[in-house]
């Protein structure tokens, strides 16, 4: 039986962070019971189009879900499971932000089904913490971490870096301390001024300048020596784990495997196509009660589309791509063996047989590396 990822999204955050550019939103108060309802019925819509499949994991993201009442968690995970079987070991993760109201829900939501949760630390540090317009403060975050630990077995934390001002020391400890936490996942991002966000307003404006490009690549540099060096390697570019300690979920993803996708703005891949739901909340409870489902695109990939998506997707893992087993599934060449050949050359891809992935130093050039060698 195929194996199957479900995507639950909620849209509510208590403030927008400047960085930001997920479909994420602020409003005074939220009907559970009405949100409850409307992503059991989505839910039911996309069952009903993908039978036969074992679920292999729920990922609950945001926005903030675990703003979410544990109610409408368990219920989420109860009808999940009653569509689809679900694997023994199958994954359950939510994102957690780690305000004290919050953290004091993770046994409600443990109880509830969830097995992992995904802690957005971000830093250690309050000014820091200030900066990235964090509600939290670095004394909140270790005890919702704490918490977290205490609630389930599986925890993983983010941390971003090349902040303006970041040094290779000052990363460096703090790269240290997280390494000491003692979870088996973290997620360690470079702040990227994405279009849209405050921040690219504020740097529009100078009101900040970004850490230069050659400090963030040393950082990065760092990071992912450091983190093998300490057991955790990279298997993603910003992703780091103990072996067998992945996020089966986001694997799923970078995998190319299906995946539905419900509540507002949330995609999904099933079966070839592209499903996308209504971004506005309003929007989305609105098409629910018009139509019993949140979409509003569905649309079938062209072959050459889904292929580059799966090239774009895999060489982002650090063990690559079966090349021969994408081109024999999408029935077309999608690299350029030209150009992956001058690339072997300059040391930034490596090639064993029909395997084919990035070299440590062909991770920092990635987007350059499938420009180029994208058919």
């Amino acid at each position: 039986m195929n194996a199957l990822a479900l995507y639950v999204h909620w849209p509510f955050c208590v403030s927008k962070c400047p960085y930001c550019d997920f479909n994420s939103h602020v409003r005074e108060s939220v009907d559970q019971d009405r949100w409850r309802a409307a992503l059991l019925a989505d839910l039911a819509h996309e069952a009903a189009l993908l039978p036969d499949r074992r679920l292999s994991s729920i990922f609950f993201g945001g926005g903030t879900p675990s703003l979410m009442d544990p109610a409408t968690v368990e219920a989420v995970i109860a009808a999940a499971t009653t569509h689809w079987p679900a694997a023994d070991d199958v994954e359950i993760t939510l994102e957690a932000n780690p305000n004290s109201a919050e953290a004091a829900r993770f046994a409600d939501l443990a109880r509830a089904g969830v097995n992992r949760i995904s802690l957005g630390l971000q830093s250690f540090d309050d000014a820091s913490l200030a900066f990235l317009g964090r509600a939290h403060s670095a004394d909140e975050g270790q005890r919702a971490l704490a918490a977290a630990q205490s609630a389930v077995d599986r925890v993983s934390f983010d941390l971003i870096y090349a902040l303006p001002g970041d040094t290779e020391h000052s990363w460096a400890a703090s790269l240290d301390r997280a390494l000491s936490l003692g979870t088996d996942h973290l997620s360690l991002y470079e702040l990227t001024i994405e279009p849209g966000t405050r921040f690219a307003s504020m740097v529009a404006r100078h009101d900040f300048e970004p850490l230069d490009s050659e400090m963030a690549a040393r950082l990065f540099e760092h990071t992912q020596a450091r983190t093998a060096t300490a057991g955790l390697p990279a298997y993603e570019i910003s992703n780091h784990a103990r072996p067998g300690a992945e996020s089966r979920h986001n694997l799923t993803y970078w995998r190319y495997g299906d995946y539905a996708g419900v509540g507002p703005g949330a995609h999904g891949r099933r079966t070839g196509m592209r499903t996308v739901r209504h971004k506005k909340p309003e929007n989305f409870l609105a098409a629910v009660a018009r139509n019993g489902h949140g979409l509003v695109e569905e649309d079938i990939l062209p072959a050459v589309d889904a292929a580059k998506e799966a090239l774009v997707m895999g060489l982002r893992l650090a063990e690559g791509i079966d090349l021969a087993a994408l081109e024999a599934r999408f029935d077309r060449a999608i690299v350029d063996q030209a150009a992956v050949g001058r690339l072997i050359g300059h040391g930034l891809l490596h090639r064993d047989g029909a395997h084919l992935a990035t070299t440590e130093a062909g991770r920092l050039l990635l987007d350059s590396i499938l420009a180029e060698i994208a058919a």
